[in-house]
C-alpha cells in the first residue's frame, strides 16, 4: 500500500486548503485512515480519522468544527477540507492507513504512511 499525500500550500489565517490522500492497491475500502500533523521541534499529532466505509469520523479537539475528513472508495483517496485556519494548524501533515483500528489516535498503530504536506497558515 502506498499513499501520496498532496494539496498543501501557504494561506492567510481564516483562510481554506483542502488536502488528498491517494492511496494505491486494490483493498483501499478495508483500510481505516487517518490525517496527522508535526510542527518544527513537536511530536506528531492525531489530527482525524475515518473508518474504511467512511461511516464514521473522529477529530482531535483543535480541528474539530473547522476540518472535514472524508474519503472516496471508488477513487481511492481521502480528503481533508480545513476551513478557519490558524497560524498553530502550520505543520507537515501526514496520511496514514492501518488494516486494524477504526479511530485510532496513536501513530504507532498504522502501518502505512504518506511523505507529508507542508501546510502554512500565515497571520
Amino acid at each position: 500500500v502506498q499513499l501520496q499525500a498532496s494539496g498543501g500550500g501557504l494561506v492567510q489565517a481564516g483562510g481554506s486548503l483542502r488536502l488528498s490522500c491517494a492511496v494505491s492497491g486494490r483493498t483501499f475500502s478495508m483500510y481505516a485512515l487517518g490525517w496527522f500533523r508535526q510542527a518544527p521541534g513537536k511530536e506528531r499529532e492525531f489530527v482525524a480519522a475515518i473508518s474504511p466505509s467512511g461511516s464514521l469520523t473522529y477529530y482531535a479537539d483543535s480541528v474539530k468544527g473547522r476540518f472535514t475528513i472524508s474519503r472516496d472508495n471508488a477513487k481511492n483517496t481521502m480528503y481533508l477540507q480545513m476551513n478557519s485556519l490558524k497560524p498553530e494548524d502550520t505543520a507537515v501533515y501526514y496520511c496514514a492507513a492501518n488494516a486494524r483500528y477504526t479511530g485510532s489516535r496513536d501513530a504507532v498503530l498504522y502501518d502505512y504512511w504518506g511523505q507529508g504536506t507542508q501546510v502554512t497558515v500565515s497571520s
